[in-house]
């Protein structure tokens, strides 16, 4: 290939627009919300990574530090990188019960089930498929279809031809950084990227390669002074502007963290089993989040309606059936155990009637035979919240 100063004469750059501005409406046709391009360089997010992996606040997620270089070196994850396609794509699909619904009637309905205690709450992005495969195949989709498109033009220009990978939350690349980078949006204070058009029930997906495409611009904060997302958190995990102490945080506790949950966080749970939202709940820009199209990301086995004891009653077949294709299966039966032992125990602890409290320790004492010690001792706790 040419330098890239060659690359970025007058008329490959006009030819470098005409790619981009197919690669953008493909994407869109594909169910992306948005595509910006940037660099490999993210050299100036390092220091404050350096911190907090120094300062513990990874928890359990050793592989934050393991591959703290490849992070810190894009180009390392694919050799020849230059420029970072990013994309997003909106998750929050239309509730089965009302397609109707507004999304701004949507969220505070979400808020709402928070204080049914004897309902399952599990994080939007989680009721459907598995978003790596549905986010990862469109990504393949539109990097073939550009290789073949730059291929055109390589032999046109006689350069060499387009190398790339895509990435779906499945390598270490600092997606957020990147994303803000390109333009996408920024980094709010909960640390999540946040859109104007879309605010963030996004998942982001990238594409690494070897072509200099014409670069984005990045995008301005609209935080402000608003800080909901730091005062809902309802383990205070935000514990500065921009900076989570991943320890402290639900969606850890419930999905990363490996070993019994901290006595000091069980109670602020309440009857979250997998995830939490509780901070883009209230983000005053998701009243613009959008609808997605995928059929994938629907909510399945009713996840969004169902009862702390009507999945406390999955065995370990059913809970590896009904979560075929789904995030949540990676956690395991027995994690999924322990998050349901919390959530009931925080049940047993609400206002609800007699019969259902006796429903509920009527199943946690039958578990206490066959739980192992660390599950055995969740739900003892459990049982103890009745008052």
């Amino acid at each position: 290939m040419h330098t890239h100063s060659q690359a970025f004469s007058q008329e490959l750059h006009t030819e470098w627009q005409g790619v981009r501005t197919w690669l953008i409406g493909r994407a869109k046709e594909l169910g992306f919300l948005d595509l910006k391009i940037t660099d490999t360089d993210v050299s100036h997010a390092i220091p404050k990574l350096d911190a907090w992996i120094d300062a513990g606040l990874h928890g359990q997620m050793d592989y934050m530090r393991r591959h703290r270089d490849l992070r810190a070196n894009p180009s390392e994850l694919h050799a020849g990188a230059v420029r970072t396609i990013c994309l997003t794509m909106p998750y929050l699909a239309l509730d089965p019960r009302n397609s109707e619904e507004s999304v701004n009637h949507r969220l505070v309905r979400e808020e709402e089930q928070l204080l049914q205690a004897d309902q399952a709450v599990i994080s939007l992005y989680a009721r459907g498929r598995d978003y790596h495969k549905t986010l990862r195949n469109r990504l393949q989709i539109l990097a073939t279809e550009l290789e073949e498109k730059i291929s055109q033009l390589a032999q046109a220009n006689h350069w060499g031809d387009l190398h790339f990978r895509v990435f779906t939350d499945s390598a270490p690349l600092m997606e957020v950084e990147l994303a803000t980078k390109a333009g996408l949006g920024w980094r709010g204070k909960h640390t999540l990227l946040l859109n104007r058009q879309s605010g963030s029930f996004l998942f982001l997906g990238e594409i690494l390669i070897n072509v200099p495409l014409p670069l984005d611009e990045p995008s301005e904060s609209h935080c402000g002074s608003c800080k909901a997302c730091m005062d809902i958190c309802p383990t205070q995990a935000i514990i500065a502007p921009y900076q989570l102490d991943a320890r402290r945080c639900i969606s850890y506790l419930t999905i990363e963290h490996h070993d019994g949950i901290p006595m000091e966080f069980r109670k602020a749970m309440g009857n979250r089993v997998y995830g939490c939202d509780d901070c883009q709940l209230v983000c005053p820009w998701n009243k613009y989040a959008q609808i997605s199209p995928f059929p994938d990301f629907a909510e399945r086995n009713q996840l969004g309606s169902t009862s702390l004891l009507e999945l406390w009653s999955w065995s370990e077949t059913q809970f590896n059936e009904r979560h075929e294709g789904s995030a949540i299966r990676r956690i395991g039966y027995w994690r999924w155990r322990r998050n349901l032992s919390i959530a009931l125990g925080n049940a047993l602890a609400a206002q609800l009637p007699s019969d259902t409290k006796y429903q509920i320790k009527a199943q946690l004492q039958h578990a206490l035979i066959d739980a192992d010690a660390i599950l055995a001792e969740h739900i003892e706790w459990a049982l103890a919240q009745d008052r």
